[in-house]
């Protein structure tokens, strides 16, 4: 890797992480180029490159003789996948987890529902495998949520609306996060896989009406699952990397106090 790239996504990393923390307050100025660059241990041009992206993500706006600024969470680029990374890593919030579940209770029932109506045999022959993948992560352990992400994408997708489909893109880490706190329950993938399934089977068969219904459903159930794990915790769980792949069930094997079956009769 160009270890100069390195330097500057560390950098980035750093202040986007910080200002999310509430280290630099909404409405407060950042320091100098010069000493921001002498905390970090990197030159000015790094700083320079690093306020840029700050900005284009909207926690930063620059102006002559004002300096560079901290902008308020709100016009923070909630769609940005660094954004959403900088804020799981400080630990995640209520508000974020709100805010999360009622853009997905909006958004995607109404997606399905037109995926229903649109989706074409190429859409559902990507929705099936992302499917299969679930079911496989379950039932011999790996990677459930990147299965999980494309199930949902691919309904996205299946609508052929532009800009649902940009949304799908834009979306992407958000939905993650989700997915990365509802699987952290126990059996919790198991028991939501029938759910994706009525989704998916109310797309086939063309019934936009039930296909709404179950998104609802399966999102509601989302929520409570990531409102079970929350609950059994203290503090808000920091997301720092990707979930931890599923495990493969034990094999259950026979008790040895357990009865030897009886041979019949002939």
């Amino acid at each position: 890797m160009n270890p100069i790239k390195n330097v500057s996504g560390h950098t980035l990393d750093l202040l986007g992480e910080a200002i999310v923390a509430g280290r630099y307050a909404p409405g407060s100025t950042l320091p100098p180029e010069p000493l921001l660059g002498d905390e970090l241990g990197v030159s000015r041009t790094v700083v320079r490159e690093a306020v840029k992206s700050l900005v284009a993500k909207g926690l930063l706006s620059t102006g002559p003789k004002v300096g560079t600024r901290v902008l308020p969470a709100d016009q923070w680029n909630w769609f940005d996948q660094s954004v959403v990374h900088w804020h799981t890593r400080i630990g995640l919030s209520h508000e974020f987890l709100r805010d999360l579940q009622e853009l997905r209770r909006v958004v995607e029932p109404a997606a399905v529902r037109i995926a229903a109506e649109r989706a074409t045999v190429d859409d559902l022959a990507e929705i099936e495998t992302a499917f299969a993948g679930m079911k496989h992560a379950i039932e011999h352990g790996g990677d459930y949520v990147t299965h999980d992400l494309r199930f949902h994408q691919g309904l996205l997708r299946a609508c052929h609306n532009r800009m649902l489909v940009q949304m799908s893109k834009a979306l992407g880490a958000l939905l993650r996060t989700s997915f990365e706190l509802s699987t952290a329950k126990h059996n919790g993938p198991a028991q939501s896989l029938p759910l994706h399934r009525a989704v998916l089977d109310a797309v086939i068969a063309r019934d936009p009406e039930a296909a709404e219904r179950a998104a609802l459903v399966l999102i509601d159930g989302a929520y409570e699952d990531m409102q079970e794990v929350l609950a059994s915790r203290r503090a808000l769980p920091s997301l720092v990397a990707q979930a931890s792949p599923l495990k493969a069930p034990r094999k259950q094997s026979a008790s040895p106090h357990s009865p030897l079956p009886t041979s019949t009769p002939p």
